[in-house]
């Protein structure tokens, strides 16, 4: 268990104590002061509350420690633990057959997010999905977290795994900018990419997209207070960790809702500190000649009101989408699939889509299945 969930909470519980101690103290003696009465009631109210939310944060963030902490030491997750550059990285394979599928999460998630998917692809090859540094049970890894560094990671990870062979990339979201740093890399170990709605390096100089991510509605909150709510376990008190996910099997279904509540903001933090770094190393990075390519994209009407979107809403989707065209364009067999109805998570909310078509996209690769004949298309599925 990692320092949010274990030093914090001890760190709160002895604050709480010590609050709700001299709170009480001091009620105790407001009886025996000279002051208006007034001024003793709003006193006594304040250090009530001050002794119930001392009281309640101090329970809310132990007993969600525990919770945590004896889910973890009872449902231990699928897979094997290798050591890169002195830390324990985890990384779980399942299936056979060549070319090996690797898995890469979007920020904030982990291997288990490919829960509905994996299983599936198994079947037609081998597929490995892996916790980056400083998520799902990876441990962190010192600064910079830029691309190069995640992509250096994951090459080591792979060779102590002996994953050997060539491998396709699949990546959501910010992971997209780490599969084209890897390929860059190590082109010749990489038989294909896969964007699921994947980051593009030109998206972090857009100015409509930035109004995009900024406009209203848009939560006020940062990464801070993110860190503060998962500490003080109140998602677990709004049964967040509870709520069973769609399409997964019984236990990976209950390794995700648990992880709901152990968010770890830290490796967020520190991924969002080297992006820039991330998009000076991947913004030179294609084209990558006739290597096959398949991206998948969001459907933008998921996303835009019915009636009357604003302009920065539209004119942000526009550009995402002129940029997962971009993603297709890298290679002379690049392609492209709207995931219709489903947002940002399209293995969440579309798993019959990759299901269907990653498959296809390995027997393409190993010429066991006919070539595409629509390369540098769009459709949407």
């Amino acid at each position: 268990m990692d320092f949010d969930y274990v030093v914090i909470p001890a760190l709160i519980l002895l604050l709480a104590i010590l609050a709700v101690c001299l709170s009480i103290h001091r009620i105790l003696t407001l009886g025996g002061k000279s002051c208006r009465l007034g001024r003793k009631v709003a006193e006594f109210i304040a250090l009530s509350f001050v002794v119930l939310l001392a009281i309640e944060v101090a329970l809310s963030s132990s007993y969600n420690a525990a919770a945590l902490h004896w889910f973890r030491a009872h449902n231990p997750p699928a897979g094997s633990f290798y050591t890169v550059n002195g830390r324990r990285m985890h990384m779980v394979c399942t299936g056979s057959g060549s070319p090996t599928l690797v898995l890469d999460a979007g920020l904030g998630n982990d291997a288990l997010i490919w829960g509905a998917v994996q299983p599936v692809i198994s079947r037609t090859t081998q597929v490995c999905a892996y916790d980056r540094a400083g998520f799902g049970w990876s441990q962190a890894q010192p600064a910079p977290r830029d691309a190069g560094h995640i992509a250096a990671e994951l090459h080591e990870l792979l060779a102590q795994a002996e994953v050997t062979g060539p491998i396709v990339l699949m990546g959501h979201s910010i992971a997209g900018l780490y599969l084209r740093d890897y390929a860059a890399r190590y082109t010749a170990e990489v038989a294909g990419l896969v964007f699921v709605d994947a980051s593009s390096p030109a998206q972090f100089d857009s100015a409509s997209l930035k109004a995009w991510r900024q406009g209203p509605p848009q939560w006020a909150g940062s990464y801070l207070v993110m860190r503060a709510a998962f500490i003080a376990g109140i998602p677990r008190l709004m049964g967040q960790c509870t709520r069973p996910m769609p399409g997964f099997d019984a236990h990976a279904a209950l390794l995700l809702t648990e992880d709901m509540c152990h968010q770890q903001v830290g490796g967020m933090v520190a991924e969002v500190d080297s992006l820039e770094q991330s998009v000076r190393e991947t913004a030179p990075t294609g084209p990558y000649g006739a290597l096959p390519i398949l991206v998948f994209s969001h459907d933008p009407a998921r996303y835009l009101p019915r009636r009357n979107p604003p302009r920065w809403m539209v004119t942000g989707q526009d550009e995402w989408s002129r940029m997962q065209e971009d993603l297709a364009r890298l290679s002379t067999r690049g392609r492209r699939i709207v995931a219709k109805d489903s947002t940002h998570n399209i293995q969440l909310d579309r798993p019959d889509l990759l299901n269907k078509e990653v498959p296809l996209f390995i027997e393409q690769i190993r010429g066991t299945a006919p070539q595409p004949t629509n390369y540098g298309s769009t459709i949407t599925e």
